[in-house]
């Protein structure tokens, strides 16, 4: 079979963005590949590939129309294609993906790969083909680690934003009660809810289609791994208030030259910084109500 490859190179702020909307359309995911300084330096490529079958023409004039609205919020150039021929799949993601420790105690081990877990640890099998939402990335191994802290037997979890599910996942293998992975994007939804029975989380995992507005109830812990303007917005809108007493807000996806933007409109709200966490160039940021 043949295939076209779609590419966009751009910087580490606006990687996530790039992977979450070229995921919509690329049937097996995408790869975020950055220099030797990580993804918080330097160009940043984010691709995958379309298969070149009927639905190809239609395919690519799609991720073009995405990037062009994405590059009204953010600078980008035009995605490039070229064809690729008899693509191997399993051999093009086993480069990209490893087993990977974080933390103390969590393991991601992709699909195809064996890795007998320590006594312990916490493993999550995930399917290959996904970049961001595997661990690779600074902002999703910060929401990991702070899980690793916060997460208390009995506790109610909200992981707004859910992508493939990893987060969820790592909070109910972690000794939540219930969780709620929500995300407004139907491809993230089926990746989720698929990922969610591999790792037999499903009795306490309940993933959703929508966004806040469809959100009931109140949370022990409140995870947003998304774009910095969209964790304002959603403050603003009164995240803080699906709180429980006692509660604690995970936010992440936040550049350091983006912190006191987002830190004012937390602190607007009635919500006081207790925790920071930096790698790279990435901040994970925990607040609590006053």
């Amino acid at each position: 079979m043949k295939w076209l490859e779609a590419r966009v190179q751009t910087s580490g702020e606006a990687a996530e963005a790039v992977a979450e909307v070229l995921s919509r359309f690329l049937p097996h995911g995408v790869v975020v590949e950055a220099g030797p300084e990580g993804i918080g330096s330097g160009p940043v490529a984010v691709y995958g590939y379309l298969p070149a079958d009927d639905r190809l023409p239609q395919l690519r004039r799609q991720v073009e129309e995405a990037i062009w609205h994405l590059a009204q919020i953010v600078p980008l150039p035009e995605p490039t294609f070229r064809p690729v021929a008899d693509l191997d799949w399993a051999e093009v993601w086993k480069k990209h993906f490893h087993v990977l420790h974080v933390g103390q105690r969590i393991v991601i081990r992709p699909s195809w790969l064996s890795y007998t877990p320590r006594p312990g640890e916490v493993l999550i099998e995930l399917d290959p083909g996904m970049a961001f939402g595997t661990g690779l990335h600074p902002t999703t191994r910060l929401c990991l680690v702070a899980l690793e802290t916060l997460v208390r037997p009995g506790m109610r979890l909200l992981d707004l934003g859910s992508g493939s599910g990893i987060l969820a996942i790592a909070g109910a293998k972690l000794g939540a009660r219930s969780v709620l992975a929500i995300d407004n994007d139907p491809q993230a939804v089926t990746v989720a809810r698929r990922n969610v029975r591999r790792n037999g989380v499903a009795e306490r995992v309940r993933v959703r289609e929508g966004s806040l507005a469809q959100v009931e109830g109140s949370f022990d812990l409140i995870l947003v791994n998304i774009l910095a303007r969209v964790i304002v917005r959603l403050v603003e809108e009164g995240l803080g208030g699906r709180l429980a007493p006692g509660g604690v807000l995970v936010l992440a996806g936040i550049l350091v030259e983006q912190e006191g933007q987002v830190v004012g409109s937390l602190a607007r709200a009635g919500l006081t910084v207790v925790e920071r966490r930096q790698m790279e160039d990435w901040v994970e940021l925990e607040a609590i109500a006053r």
